[in-house]
């Protein structure tokens, strides 16, 4: 997500590149494990989330999560974000670019779980990031889009236009469910767009811990200010400071701890896989916890989306 959030977010993003290839006898059965605690506990953030006080802003909660967790990234990283920032012009406009995404994917993805629902927004946020992310490699890198991304896209479309009815359906405000819908997929772009610029500076030869750093960093400019002008009730009720406490501490970090320790112990395609566990996680927590309610048309969204997400991940032996 989320936080990536989500996260998720951001599921597979830093650190995945921070991780060695795993040793011969490294891999062992808790690797998995950890993966899925990993997905588990960024699939709670829109439930968590759903907590905050009365009146708590979405752009206050996604800007708390993403700015405080991006403090505790930068002061991670340390002095190795300069070298990155002093690495040229080219390499400084990748960690700008970076940066925005950032700033952005919090501020919808948090929006989007507000408007469309926890279920709804995580999963679209989620499950359309790895369609934007090859769409972005395409116009960039010029690398060929396949039947299998074809599928995937479409598969993963199908599901949010089943998930908008579903929510229409049900007696939802369908414009706030359908602008919802459309900050989950700016979200995922947003998301994928992030990823791809770090990626970009990791194959220049920096550590992805100076990357994520670096990037994380030149967010906080913009999410920790926008934070202090929207925090309001969030800083002014133990609940409010909880939600944020742990969104900012469980998902961006204890998470991303578990699955760097995973990734050890499994190979790197696996835990791609595993990690759509945290969509499910989400839509589940959203309906058990939360009290929402997706019918069969919802599901069916749900089950597309997730569906198109293994159709791209998912390799053939």
């Amino acid at each position: 997500m989320s936080s990536t959030a989500s996260p998720s977010p951001s599921s597979a993003t830093a650190a995945p590149a921070a991780a060695a290839p795993p040793a011969p006898g490294t891999r062992g059965p808790g690797g998995p494990l950890l993966i899925l605690a990993a997905a588990t506990l960024w699939g709670t953030t829109g439930t968590v989330a759903s907590f905050a006080p009365a009146g708590a802003s979405p752009l206050a909660i996604g800007a708390g999560t993403m700015g405080i967790g991006g403090l505790l990234t930068l002061a991670l990283a340390g002095r190795s974000v300069l070298a990155v920032l002093r690495s040229g012009r080219r390499a400084l406009g990748w960690a700008l670019l970076g940066a925005l995404g950032i700033v952005i994917y919090p501020l919808a993805f948090y929006t989007s779980m507000a408007w469309a629902g926890v279920a709804v927004g995580t999963v679209v946020s989620l499950g359309c990031a790895p369609v934007f992310a090859a769409l972005l490699e395409r116009i960039l890198d010029g690398t060929r889009l396949t039947r299998r991304w074809a599928a995937a896209a479409g598969a993963a479309g199908g599901g949010c236009a089943l998930l908008v009815a579903a929510g229409g359906a049900g007696g939802g405000d369908t414009a706030r469910i359908s602008a919802g819908v459309a900050l989950g997929l700016l979200a995922g772009a947003a998301y994928a767009g992030y990823t791809y610029y770090a990626g970009c500076l990791i194959r220049r030869g920096h550590s992805s811990r100076a990357v994520m750093g670096a990037l994380f960093g030149l967010g906080t400019l913009v999410l920790v200010p926008l934070f202090a002008l929207t925090s309001g009730p969030l800083l002014v009720t133990g609940r409010g400071l909880l939600v944020v406490g742990y969104l900012a501490l469980v998902p961006m970090c204890l998470a991303y701890l578990l699955f760097g320790a995973g990734l050890v112990r499994v190979r790197a395609s696996a835990a791609t896989v595993l990690t759509l566990f945290e969509p499910v996680v989400a839509a589940v927590l959203g309906v058990a916890v939360v009290g929402e309610r997706l019918g069969v048309r919802g599901w069916s969204g749900v089950a597309l989306v997730v569906a198109g997400l293994l159709v791209l991940t998912v390799r053939r032996r």
